[in-house]
């Protein structure tokens, strides 16, 4: 039977016209943009090379998987998982193009936490001995492993966990003891149905020393919160070990595709060599502690996933911008009330209430851009001073990756669903690409650390770093926050900086707001002696101010000091740094006059200002995220697709993909049968 509906076109004007004429009125060119915020590690030629590979394959196919329940979206993403992995090994694909090819198909894979948090605990915090035993089985994937620390009653107070790891002097093992329902290890990805081994952080129990580990009555002292590896699951039949009990949580906001799961132990033993003993060992033959020379150091795992989480927010917030813009420029809504009557409908992007969600956002995909690849290079470069013995620059990694990784996912999980709400009606549905990616993200501004509560770290090491300076405001600096702090001791605490005509001066005065606050903190906390907790919402706010200084000051840096741009792609890229700078400062303008950093009539100024960068950054809107380079296939979205072909993507999914569509229903309420011609005891009115 013909349906009519083959033949029908959307109205004029149509999406790929409109999308057409977008890209020719811009005279950024995308390639050149999309090489130079890309090239890094061959991301684009990695993307270009993979993503055909998949596309090919039938179990990464999107289109219905909208459709399946959380049990089917997990089992889905295993056999998808294996069958990348299968394809690393077929192609001959490094770890760089096995994630390019988990970034593609969007999965959160059930292997995740194996391919991260596990294996790098072991890389970080692993003996050469345990390391050369635990890592070649790691790589070939012959165990997989999670890493369970979180528990039911606690998460962020890592050292308030109740896991105990008794040692047992006679018999040269822990014991692994669950005391409480909340010892229950909670959370934890790829631990609820995939996993055979575990990363396990266990309250390290010794006994006092004089007394026996086999008496009755012997006395254990806690050396804190420790990691050991334990294999969790048989590897034959993959069912829990006696003493072991374990299983996945169920269903959360997002993340369907990952078995997050809960473990508790009843008296279970497991070997000396457990323990990861790289910073800090006990004794097999004496039970005697060593500690390590920095304590902070066995969180290095934590620290790795939120640089990774910086660096990784700019492509997904680029996603939601994409849909975002692309959308909003094909979507006509009113005529122009001051017109005629008789003109064409607006372009919903030409809305200053629509810019002014949704520009800013753009311009933040490229600040995050920026500082992630400083934080990655930080990091790194951290990580090979501390394998070398050279702990000087832990704190400032550890201090920068938590305020960062509070901020930038608060940026993103925010700008998501602004995005969506910018959409209109059709944000709301499946068609807009934005579902997963909004419920998936959701969890990003607590793990890791809640972002209210490790802003308290940053706050922390601003502090100490402050009463340096106020000690010893004439000597040498060691680092730009040491100079900052000193040149604002010794300079007052008064400057006239004009931040709508000098670039300088607005880096300039996102510094000085954080040190003011971060002077105001010192004098609470130090010279006042306010208790901590009562300064909690104060130490965020320090945080987040010092954090939203590097954002604009690593922005600037990569501008001012690159010549590889072309003029109009590089003034076009500044607009969006003053967009950025100065859309946060009209947010935050209470804190920049009353740190005197600003002059009142300045911050009068900025909404005039920020309407004016928006109409200048409006017309490249389009070719900017496409520089992003997002393929479809990522996207999976109506709205956002690169051609423009909105409304016939919309009406194919409803009209020919729905599996709803396929059924007929039966509406008769005195009748148990729901759908014609198939009978359903679940159903029936006696279940009911």
């Amino acid at each position: 039977m013909r349906d009519f509906t083959d033949g029908l076109l959307p109205s004029h004007p149509r999406g790929p016209d409109i999308l057409s004429k977008e890209r020719a009125q811009s005279n950024v060119s995308v390639d050149e943009l999309s090489e130079y915020l890309l090239h890094h590690n061959g991301f684009l030629d990695r993307q270009a090379r993979i993503l055909p590979i998949l596309q090919k394959e039938p179990l990464l196919d999107k289109s219905q998987q909208q459709n399946l329940s959380r049990p089917d979206l997990y089992k889905q993403a295993l056999a998808r998982a294996k069958l990348l992995r299968r394809l690393a090994d077929k192609h001959g694909w490094d770890i760089a193009d096995y994630k390019m090819a988990e970034y593609l198909v969007d999965d959160v894979s059930p292997y995740f936490l194996h391919m991260e948090m596990f294996s790098t605990t072991i890389r970080e915090q692993a003996s050469d001995s345990q390391r050369a035993y635990w890592m070649p089985q790691i790589e070939r994937w012959e165990i997989i492993g999670a890493y369970a620390q979180t528990e039911l009653g606690h998460g962020s107070n890592v050292r308030g966990l109740e896991l105990e790891a008794r040692w047992d002097q006679h018999a040269k093992q822990f014991v692994l003891h669950s005391p409480a329902l909340t010892a229950s290890k909670w959370w934890n990805g790829t631990l609820g149905r995939t996993a055979n081994h575990a990363i396990v952080v266990a309250q390290l129990l010794l006994p006092r020393h004089g007394t026996s580990s086999t008496s009755k009555d012997v006395e254990y002292i806690s050396y804190g919160p420790h990691p050991f590896i334990v294999q969790v699951r048989n590897m034959t039949s993959h069912q829990p070990l006696d003493g072991v009990v374990i299983g996945d949580i169920g269903p959360k906001y997002g993340y369907a595709t990952m078995d997050n799961g809960y473990m508790l132990f009843d008296n279970f033993r497991i070997p000396h060599s457990a323990l990861l003993s790289r910073y800090s060992s006990v004794d097999p033959d004496t039970g005697r502690y060593s500690k390590p020379e920095k304590p902070a150091v066995v969180y290095g795992s934590l620290t790795a996933v939120r640089a990774s989480i910086v660096q990784h927010a700019r492509l997904v917030l680029a996603r939601a911008v994409t849909v975002a813009i692309r959308y909003t420029a094909i979507r006509r809504q009113f005529r122009d009330r001051d017109g005629d009557g008789n003109g064409p409908e607006l372009a919903v992007l030409d809305y200053p209430t629509v810019q002014v969600r949704i520009l800013p956002l753009l311009a933040t995909t490229f600040a995050l851009h920026y500082t992630g690849l400083a934080m990655q290079r930080i990091y790194e470069g951290t990580r090979r001073e501390i394998e070398s013995g050279n702990f000087n620059n832990l704190a400032h990694m550890h201090s920068m990756s938590s305020g960062l990784k509070s901020l930038c996912t608060s940026l993103v999980a925010d700008g998501i669903e602004t995005c969506r709400r910018a959409l209109g009606g059709h944000g709301f549905g499946g068609g807009s690409g934005l579902i997963q990616l909004n419920n998936d993200y959701l969890s990003k501004p607590t793990v890791e650390g809640d972002n209210w509560m490790i802003t308290q770290q940053t706050a922390s090491y601003i502090i100490k770093k402050m009463t340096v300076a106020v000690s010893s405001p004439n000597s040498r600096y060691n680092d730009e926050i040491d100079g900052q702090f000193k040149e604002y001791i010794r300079q007052g605490h008064q400057y006239q900086l004009d931040i709508l005509r000098n670039d300088r001066d607005i880096v300039k005065s996102f510094q000085l707001r954080a040190t003011s606050l971060a002077y105001n903190a010192y004098q609470e906390r130090v010279v006042r002696k306010r208790s901590w907790n009562s300064l909690l919402i104060q130490l965020h706010r320090l945080s987040r101010a010092q954090s939203q200084s590097i954002l604009v000051t690593k922005f600037f840096q990569a501008l001012d000091g690159d010549r590889s741009l072309s003029l109009s792609v590089k003034g076009t890229i500044w607009d969006l740094f003053r967009l950025f700078a100065l859309f946060t400062m009209e947010t935050e303008s209470y804190e920049f006059f009353t740190s005197g950093v600003v002059a009142r009539e300045q911050l009068d100024r900025l909404p005039t200002r920020i309407g004016e960068l928006m109409a200048q950054i409006r017309p490249h809107a389009v070719n900017l995220v496409d520089s992003w380079k997002v393929p479809d296939y990522l996207l999976d979205s109506a709205l956002g697709r690169y051609d423009g072909q909105v409304y016939e993507d919309l009406f194919n999914r409803a009209h020919r993909l729905n599996p709803l569509n396929k059924l007929t229903f039966n509406p008769k309420y005195w009748e148990d049968e729901t759908i014609m011609g198939v009978s359903d005891p679940r159903l029936t009115s006696s279940k009911l």
